[in-house]
């Protein structure tokens, strides 16, 4: 991969060591690259361990906490409350320098809200846009993957992004389940999130082991992207994969 001009540095995800206690995942990834993304969840909280973090000489990315809420809920208070949680762990990956902040665009789980549900996520990415002025990390919001309740599984959503001034993270493996990889690689995103699959299951496997290309994906012009897979075994087939260990 030396030879593609515009190839990203790549790092790797913190979700491979969520058994872990974030320094001693920190610890590990830091023996194979010098970029990681941190989920902000549980063991990796940045609300309770960001010192950790603060501790190494990494550059970073963070990844919103995905359980807690939902930007597309119609329910106001709850959407709100979701923002609010964004809004916080911006601030957190502010004081580790972080780079780029990855956000969910949401779900819905009841399909006659579904239009409701859209209407709340267009005034949670508006209002994610005014927040991104106060903050020095770069929002970014993530393609989905193929579950008809997922928001976002296609370039169509892209423009309202761009719109409200929001940054643009690839995940490989979701665009390729939706059958649209080629054309967010046209899009120019900011962050890639790499990982495989065989077109049915979002496995988050081995690069390699499916049937992305990812030459072509390195070479869209990201200027950041994590290995993001679930196991360890799995992160480190990646690695070899693209000539990291």
């Amino acid at each position: 991969y030396t030879h593609m001009v515009r190839s990203p540095v790549i790092g790797i995800s913190s979700n491979c060591c969520l058994d872990l206690p974030l320094a001693d995942a920190l610890e590990k990834l830091s023996q194979h690259t010098a970029f990681v993304e941190i989920l902000s969840s549980g063991n990796h909280s940045l609300f309770d361990y960001g010192e950790a973090a603060a501790s190494y000489p990494l550059r970073y990315s963070v990844h919103c906490p995905v359980s807690d809420g939902n930007i597309a809920e119609p329910n106001e208070k709850i959407r709100r409350a979701s923002v609010e949680v964004l809004a916080e762990t911006a601030e957190a990956a502010d004081k580790i320098n972080a780079e780029v902040l990855v956000i969910h665009p949401g779900y819905c789980l009841e399909p006659a809200l579904f239009s409701a549900s859209e209407q709340a996520l267009l005034r949670s990415v508006e209002e994610l846009g005014n927040l991104q002025e106060e903050y020095t990390v770069r929002f970014a919001v993530e393609n989905m993957g193929s579950l008809p309740c997922l928001h976002f599984r296609t370039p169509e959503f892209l423009p309202i992004v761009r719109e409200a001034g929001l940054g643009f993270c690839l995940d490989t493996g979701h665009a390729s389940l939706n059958g649209v990889l080629e054309q967010f690689c046209k899009e120019h995103p900011c962050h890639l999130h790499l990982h495989d699959n065989d077109g049915v299951q979002d496995l988050h496997g081995a690069c390699g082991c499916g049937r992305i290309d990812f030459e072509k994906v390195l070479g869209c012009g990201a200027e950041s992207a994590v290995i993001e897979c679930m196991t360890w075994e799995n992160t480190e087939r990646s690695l070899q994969y693209f000539g990291m260990k």
